[in-house]
């Protein structure tokens, strides 16, 4: 198991000074949000073309329609989650609605190590494992809905869950929503192609932040002034409380 790294405070500021002679480690970027919040169109949209590692969850629910083992999911039974989990072999794992889901971390770490960016979709409480073991490594987005009539929307023209599974979700996100400062950046998924462009200006924005100032193009720079007005600070209690209450 790996050992749990010393999380600095939210606003601290990284120690040393990148130089441009250091080897650059992958990023290492945890998407989260509601399910139906529409995290897997985004992935794929802001993903495409890149040479990212995405990490592919080990799950006990069964699979959907359309859902392929070892892509969108490595399904396995309860028993063999809960080995795995014996045996420290994830980096993250929580239950979730009555399902079982996991990272494996053997495949994170040498992505990392390579110097390729990784890719986590994951629940809220697996994403604060992470945070807490990675610490500032750990970059997480909260992928948040535009109001919850339209997440509900979502969920039931998905036609997968039951009424009562429906609620349980919505009262999730309820809590997760008030909760979203503790992520770095939030994005709203209201606009397709605006998401995706946040979402790219946030990868290039923490790739800038391993190089010296002085060395950012003005790419970068763009890259950094977008990111900064989709982080969670720039968030107020009553822009939250607009999306719960709508």
């Amino acid at each position: 198991m790996l050992p749990v790294m010393m999380v600095a405070p939210p606003d601290a500021e990284p120690q040393t000074t990148p130089t441009s002679s250091t080897p650059r480690r992958g990023l290492l970027i945890v998407m989260t949000g509601a399910s139906g919040v529409g995290k897997g169109t985004l992935r794929e949209r802001w993903l495409a073309g890149q040479d990212v590692f995405y990490s592919t969850s080990w799950t006990t629910r069964e699979a959907r329609e359309g859902e392929r083992d070892g892509v969108d999911y490595v399904f396995v039974t309860p028993e063999a989650f809960l080995d795995k989990a014996r045996q420290g072999g994830f980096l993250e794992h929580a239950q979730f609605v009555g399902n079982h889901y996991g990272t494996p971390i053997e495949p994170i770490e040498a992505a990392l190590a390579r110097g390729q960016d990784v890719v986590l979709e994951i629940e809220v409480e697996g994403a604060m494992q992470v945070k807490h073991r990675m610490g500032e490594e750990a970059v997480l987005v909260f992928i948040m809905p535009p109001s919850l009539t339209e997440l509900r929307r979502r969920l039931t023209g998905r036609a997968t869950e039951t009424p009562e599974r429906i609620e349980k979700r919505l009262a999730r996100a309820r809590d997760e929503i008030r909760e979203a400062h503790a992520f770095r950046y939030v994005v709203v998924n209201d606009d397709l192609g605006r998401a995706v462009r946040e979402l790219q200006a946030v990868q290039q924005a923490e790739r800038a932040r391993q190089l010296p100032e002085a060395e950012w193009t003005p790419e970068d720079r763009e890259a950094v002034r977008l990111a900064g007005t989709v982080r969670s600070s720039a968030l107020t209690s009553d822009d939250l409380a607009r999306v719960v209450e709508s």
